[in-house]
């Protein structure tokens, strides 16, 4: 292939994965926005405030579980059809859930029903996503060549905090413009998503498969049993892909939804200023990534990772002490939370996918980051509510944050560097 048509290749593919990634993590957000503001009223209305959180938080870690049954589904699609087909599947599956629980009607309707349904949607939800992730990373990287595959696999990350900003933005919008967010408004962004979803489609469609899976096609080496063999032959890259994550997104999760609920319920910032702060915070994240991104190709991966989850040892507790001290100085710590958090996640798609070899690729990728989702990311909201409420002090919280960075340490150290091997191939 010409230099210039791999180019426009690539720009596609990076394009393709950062848009569709941004709408399906845009849905999955929206949720953990709605679970801490709104869903305990309008699902749990009896419960005390305490239990009501802890409910909403519950059926918002149910998508935590399912996103390793998505990772599997998927990532064997993937793997034996296509990186594109699973990308299409996976933003269909996403619109679909997310218009649903939309429409799902409270408790004053139908009782606990109404909790039912929200979690089967969540369900899907996780699915859908759990099978994003490898897909859009896979393609992007893939595509990209050896010295810049680090800033390409950053893009999808960056997916992250577009979708965070989007799904911000379109609750503080409903709130201002209905004033009835908490009753009925809340719904408007969840049907939007169908426009959102339409987008993606018409962008992903026109993508092409990356070199390396049409090698793989061409010389009849595709796997019959994907995750099988990933789970037979690189089991150990998958458990340390997962334990890695946990410094990244146990705090992720309380920067950005457990804050949620802490910033209103418990310091008692308004609602506007926390989710604004939250707005800011997610525009600095959309710029930082690609950095992060760039100077992971310029330098080594790891190390960068490594100071990453140092600081990450230490800044959960300026955190605490910043936001608990006045508005000001809130805002403060909660823009600088993504930013130091992303000194870690925008490299982590390309260590974790240079871990696997391009056979087993998506497989392994996506199952050893989305399990981390049942260990970290899920249930870190519970636990920071859990450890708030039996401590009555949320630097307890910044000692959880702190020792899951330790984890991520240890899993690193373990982890073997791969970023000068043949990507393609091995």
């Amino acid at each position: 292939m010409e230099p210039s048509e791999h180019a426009r290749h690539l720009r596609r593919a990076v394009v393709a994965s950062a848009v569709g990634t941004a709408i399906e993590w845009y849905d999955y957000f929206l949720y953990g926005i709605v679970a801490a503001l709104v869903f305990p009223k309008v699902f749990f209305p009896k419960a005390d405030p305490y239990i009501g959180t802890l409910l909403a938080f519950s059926t918002y870690f149910v998508g935590f579980v399912a996103r390793p049954i998505g990772a599997a589904i998927f990532g064997h699609f993937g793997d034996r059809v296509g990186r594109k087909a699973s990308l299409i599947a996976t933003l269909l599956l996403m619109g679909v859930a997310t218009a649903g629980i939309g429409l799902v009607p409270g408790y004053a309707s139908i009782g606990i029903w109404g909790a039912v349904l929200l979690t089967a949607g969540r369900v899907v939800q996780g699915i859908a996503v759990g099978g994003e992730w490898g897909g859009s990373v896979l393609l992007a990287a893939e595509w990209a060549k050896q010295g810049n595959r680090g800033f390409a696999a950053s893009w999808p990350q960056w997916g992250a905090p577009a979708g965070l900003l989007l799904a911000n933005a379109a609750a503080a919008v409903t709130s201002q413009v209905t004033g009835a967010f908490e009753t009925w408004a809340w719904r408007v962004p969840f049907l939007a998503s169908l426009v959102l979803v339409l987008i993606g489609f018409w962008i992903r469609v026109g993508i092409h498969e990356p070199p390396a899976f049409r090698k793989m096609v061409d010389a009849g080496t595709i796997e019959r049993t994907p995750v099988v063999e990933v789970l037979r032959r690189n089991a150990r890259e998958v458990v340390l892909t997962a334990l890695l994550r946990t410094g990244q997104q146990a705090p992720f999760y309380i920067f950005t939804v457990f804050i949620l609920s802490y910033g209103t319920k418990t310091l008692h910032y308004s609602s506007p200023f926390v989710v604004t702060a939250g707005l800011l915070a997610a525009a600095l994240s959309m710029i930082a990534i690609p950095i992060w991104g760039h100077l992971s190709d310029r330098y080594s991966r790891r190390k960068l990772v490594m100071v990453g989850i140092l600081l990450m040892l230490v800044w959960p507790f300026a955190y605490v002490a910043m936001i608990n001290t006045s508005a000001a100085l809130a805002l403060v710590a909660i823009l600088i939370a993504l930013p130091l958090h992303d000194i870690q996640y925008a490299p982590q798609a390309a260590v974790i996918a240079e871990s696997f070899p391009a056979r087993l690729r998506y497989s392994g990728s996506s199952l050893g980051y989305q399990l981390a989702s049942i260990t970290a990311g899920g249930p870190a909201p519970l636990i920071a509510i859990w450890l708030l409420h039996e401590t009555g002090t949320a630097m307890s919280i910044a000692a959880y944050m702190s020792a899951c960075a330790l984890v991520s340490l240890i899993a690193l150290k373990f982890l073997p560097d791969r970023q000068a091997h043949d990507f393609h191939t091995e």
